[in-house]
Order: structure tokens, then C-alpha cells, then sequence
């Protein structure tokens, strides 16, 4: 399985947004210089999260978008299959032999496991933690 452009970028927009939960909507244009990405992109992207409840748009002058949910109720699996579709490394796994089906399917177990129990609070504190190590001075 091999997640996409779509998958990657959608999952920095909703890291970013859940960064910035409670702060008020931030733009795409600000996602997109900070992340170096392209802005066009990240709108077509924002579109099918929207529409899949996972993001609400603000209109106006100093609108943007926010979570449409707290970041620790929004799991990674949730933008995932938004944006890339159902989780499966293998398709039309039944007409492969029984090894390979069971073996496909732990994979795929597996793989759900850590989508659906990582949550965008998860990977926000993660990235914070990151951000606070890049400015620790040791002597």
C-alpha cells in the first residue's frame, strides 16, 4: 500500500489545522507557504474533507478553515480513506491462495490498527515535541 501526494498533503493540512485548533480558521495560503506546497492543491484536497464532515470552512476576510471535531476525535484512518480510499494493500485478494489472502489481510489489519488508533492530537504533539528538540541546546 502506498499512500499518495493526497494522503500525505491532506494529513499536513488537518496536522496543521489541529495545531491551531481553538486559535480561530487559518488559510490554505498560510499551510501552503509554511509547508512549501502548492495552494491549489491543498484546495482540491480541502474540498472532500469538508465534505466528509472533518473540516468546516469560514467565509470572510480572515476566514480559513478549522476541525470540525476536537483533533483527539479525528484519526488518521479517518483522512486516509477520505482521500485515498479503503485501506487494502492488495486487490482482489480473493482469488490469490489462502496463504496470501490470510497474509494481505494481517497486513491490512495491521495497517487499519495504526491508522485508526493514531489520532491528529497524536501526531500534533508528536511534531511539537519535534519542533521543541530542534531548539534544545545541549552542552
Amino acid at each position: 500500500m502506498k499512500i499518495s501526494t493526497k494522503g500525505r498533503y491532506g494529513l499536513t493540512i488537518m496536522i496543521e489545522l489541529a495545531r491551531k485548533y481553538g486559535n480561530g480558521p487559518m488559510s490554505l495560503k498560510a499551510i501552503a507557504r509554511e509547508k512549501n506546497l502548492s495552494e491549489h492543491y491543498l484546495e482540491q484536497l480541502a474540498a472532500p474533507l469538508r465534505n466528509a464532515g472533518l473540516i468546516n470552512s469560514i467565509r470572510g476576510a480572515y476566514g480559513g478553515y478549522v476541525l470540525a471535531k476536537k483533533p483527539g476525535e479525528i484519526k488518521a484512518g479517518d483522512v486516509i480513506r477520505v482521500l485515498e480510499g479503503p485501506i487494502s494493500p492488495v486487490e482482489g485478494i480473493e482469488e490469490e491462495e489462502p496463504a496470501q489472502q490470510a497474509l494481505w489481510i494481517r497486513i491490512r489489519d495491521a495497517v487499519r490498527d495504526v491508522l485508526d488508533t493514531t489520532t491528529l492530537d497524536d501526531l500534533k504533539k508528536h511534531q511539537d515535541d519535534k519542533l521543541q528538540d530542534a531548539y534544545m541546546f545541549y552542552i
